[in-house]
């Protein structure tokens, strides 16, 4: 049996605060990631945690990246049974992602493109969600009847084909406890 988590996330900062106003939904950021602990995970953020503005492709650090910098997150982690071979395609994908790390910006436009329901799509252009749904999507999984690019951490939240495993500060969930560096 394998498992791909998401975990959705609010850091209370300005920028979320602003989206939370708008959106109405308690978390505002969607991650990916291959194992339980959330060691490793995947998502289009902040490249470095002091910098909002400067956006794209980010492979997420609990400890020393931008959540580091915001102890109070709060966050909700689901579980999604999938298969081995779409773990195997989820990485692949990935894997392209990682290598052209450089390549990738973050796609504001996308987001406003949600909130007035019309897709905008750039080639090498992604948000959080819209991500996490691709990679999702690029693997044979399915979860909505939309295009990746219109997928909100909402989205996530309210698809019955994930099992909630944790919901709360994310610097009490007992996995990340376990591995905490010393």
């Amino acid at each position: 049996m394998c498992y791909v988590y998401i975990m959705l996330s609010d850091t209370g900062t300005l920028f979320t605060t602003m989206i939370k106003k708008y959106t109405k939904a308690p978390y505002n950021h969607a991650s990916i990631s291959f194992d339980p602990q959330l060691k490793e995970m995947y998502s289009f953020g902040r490249k470095h945690p002091k910098n909002p503005l400067n956006g794209g492709f980010v492979k997420e650090d609990i400890w020393s990246g931008t959540f580091s910098r915001y102890p109070d997150t709060t966050c909700v982690i689901y579980k999604l049974r999938v298969s081995e071979r779409q773990i195997i395609k989820m990485k692949r994908v990935l894997h392209v992602f990682i290598k052209n790390n450089d390549k990738f910006l973050y796609n504001i436009l996308g987001v406003l493109g949600v909130s007035i329901k019309e897709p905008v799509e750039f080639s090498n252009s992604y948000f959080c969600s819209q991500f996490v749904a691709e990679i999702l999507n690029r693997s044979g999984i399915k979860l909505w009847d939309k295009l990746p690019v219109m997928v909100t951490p909402d989205d996530f939240r309210n698809c019955d084909k994930l099992e909630l495993i944790y919901e709360g500060k994310l610097f009490e969930f007992k996995p990340i406890i376990q591995h905490m560096p010393k």
